[in-house]
């Protein structure tokens, strides 16, 4: 009699405590609901609703491996519970994984077969897995596949004559060819050659002298001659901010001269900081676009994402510099509304002065989250297809790490399966092409610290867990005195763990507009290079939400 008593009073308790993770919930206090869901569990593990509600919880914090472990326990508690499958079909949708997801559609409409929901749900999903197939049907292969920055001449942009889309030797060799056939009917073959070469010569002048020009109705910034400009960055920033576009000539320019840049560098950059000097490390920024940079004693830079006060410091204290030098630890875009503008400006600033930034590539620097999460339809919308492909291909070319002064480790995501991965090893990875599921480059991008030793399951079901004594190793085989990543939301902006031998930085306040956190930035001064965290709050912007541009059917569970 006592134990059933016991048994009655765990699942009243429990249901209290899945009250309060419902509120904590509502609160957007994923991490809270996801404890106290946790909670409910441990006094009644049969109830698969609890289970769902944590999948929930853990989907909203992006741990798609948790909410799938969590899914498909609810499934197990009870197979009849549709929200199990649908759990498990999100999780799966925001992973890519389109073919698993549209399964656990297919069974919450044979449990729910009324639901127009669930029936607008799996038509989407059947569009998304249809779409899959075809791009997989089309697709060239790897070996065949022709890099779009080679087929594009941005000289050439515009719309009179001379920059028409026709490239420049094109056009001039079969006006040249033309001119020689009617001169030799006339005059002769070698009259006709010698006056053909003085024309030929003269066009080519005239052509190339007009490929500067753009529609006359055009505005907004433009870069004078191959070099970006201080003024160049000013105006732009000015037009982005009254949301005004870039014309694609110079978004064309920018990229391209971003791509020759990156490819000259290797997987593992190094960073030499002066003593005296400082040198400012940011995290995720996901193209929120409330970018903006703070300077402290006239130096120091925060980036964060609101870039609508991004130019009101700017025109206060000035631009980074060779004196005042930043690094961004990937995953500019996605998720916020503003991508191009954020990538677009990072790239015209690295640009404008290379060794005032370095850019490391993160998880969402790829097609498959891009097709997914924004950046390609956001691109698609303002400015073009060729530039989906274009950006695919920069994206490559990023590097997968930093090193400050032989000391610290700047990396997205984190570490790796293995111990003995040692930084030449990092420096050997052929970076160009898209991330694996598996492997070193995998690894850093993908990876998240966990509070216990060892090594663990992905919360998020790409890449690993690690702990303190994975950490402490890495450190030891290599020389370094810390690890800096970004890869995760933190409440504060921040988070120090593993004995105070890893930092994670994550940039984006008030992450898609409504996980409430505070951004923040490391500071560090040589030669100690002791790290200094500054953390910072949103600021407002334009009425455009976040995943605006996202897949449409990841909007559809937003």
């Amino acid at each position: 009699m006592p134990s059933m008593d016991n048994e009655s009073s765990n699942v009243s308790q429990a249901e209290e405590i899945k009250v309060q993770a419902n509120e904590a919930f509502k609160a957007h206090k994923y991490g809270q609901a996801i404890d106290l869901y946790t909670q409910a569990i441990e006094l009644n593990s049969q109830n698969a609703v609890y289970w769902a509600n944590r999948a929930f919880a853990h989907t909203k914090l992006e741990e798609y491996g948790s909410a799938m472990q969590d899914a498909t326990k609810a499934i197990e508690v009870d197979p009849k519970y549709s929200k199990g499958y649908y759990r498990r079909g999100a999780a799966y949708l925001a992973m890519g994984k389109f073919k698993e997801a549209l399964k656990d559609f297919q069974q919450v409409k044979k449990i729910c077969p009324n639901d127009p929901d669930a029936t607008k749900k799996l038509k989407e999903c059947e569009k998304a897995v249809m779409k899959l197939k075809f791009e997989e049907a089309i697709s060239v292969p790897e070996s065949e596949r022709r890099f779009v920055a080679d087929s594009i001449d941005y000289h050439s942009i515009g719309t009179s004559p001379r920059s028409s889309s026709m490239p420049t030797q094109v056009g001039i060799a079969a006006v040249a060819v033309a001119f020689v056939a009617v001169l030799a009917m006339m005059l002769g073959a070698a009259a006709a050659t010698m006056v053909a070469a003085v024309v030929v010569v003269v066009l080519g002048t005239w052509w190339w002298g007009g490929s500067t020009e753009v529609e006359p109705q055009y505005s907004g910034a433009k870069i004078e001659g191959d070099v970006v400009t201080l003024d160049f960055v000013k105006k732009m920033m000015d037009d982005f901010k009254n949301q005004k576009c870039l014309h694609k000539r110079y978004a064309f320019q920018i990229v391209l001269q971003m791509r020759k840049m990156l490819r000259s560098q290797p997987s593992l950059v190094d960073i030499n900081v002066p003593d005296g000097s400082h040198f400012t490390v940011c995290g995720d920024v996901h193209g929120q676009f409330q970018l903006c940079f703070f300077f402290l004693d006239n130096t120091a830079i925060l980036i964060c994402l609101m870039f609508y006060d991004l130019i009101n410091i700017f025109e206060l204290n000035g631009l980074p510099s060779e004196e005042n030098p930043y690094l961004f630890n990937g995953d500019f875009v996605d998720r916020g509304s503003f991508s191009v503008e954020v990538i677009l400006t990072l790239f015209a600033l690295k640009c404008m002065c290379p060794s005032a930034i370095y850019l490391a590539r993160g998880n969402h620097e790829s097609r498959s989250m891009n097709k997914i999460y924004g950046f390609e339809g956001e691109v698609r919308s303002k400015l073009s297809e060729k530039f989906v492909e274009l950006f695919a291909e920069v994206f490559c070319c990023l590097p997968l790490a930093h090193v400050i002064n032989q000391k610290v480790f700047v990396v997205h995501g984190g570490l790796f399966s293995v111990d003995g991965v040692k930084l030449s090893d990092i420096k050997a990875i052929d970076r160009f092409c898209e991330p694996p599921e598996e492997g070193l480059m995998c690894e850093l991008l993908w990876s998240d610290p966990q509070p216990f030793p060892g090594r663990g399951p992905s919360k998020r079901g790409v890449g690993l867990s690690f702990g303190a004594d994975v950490t402490r190793k890495f450190l030891q085989d290599n020389n370094l005195d810390l690890i800096v990543r970004s890869h995760e939301v933190k409440d504060e902006g921040y988070e120090i763990e593993h004995d105070g031998k890893l930092i994670t930085i994550f940039s984006a306040p008030n992450y898609c507009d409504q996980m409430g956190n505070k951004g923040a930035y490391i500071r560090f001064e040589a030669p100690d290079l002791k790290p200094n965290i500054v953390t910072f709050s949103a600021v407002p912007h334009p009425d455009v939400k976040p995943m605006a541009y996202a897949n449409n059917f990841l909007r559809m569970f937003q």
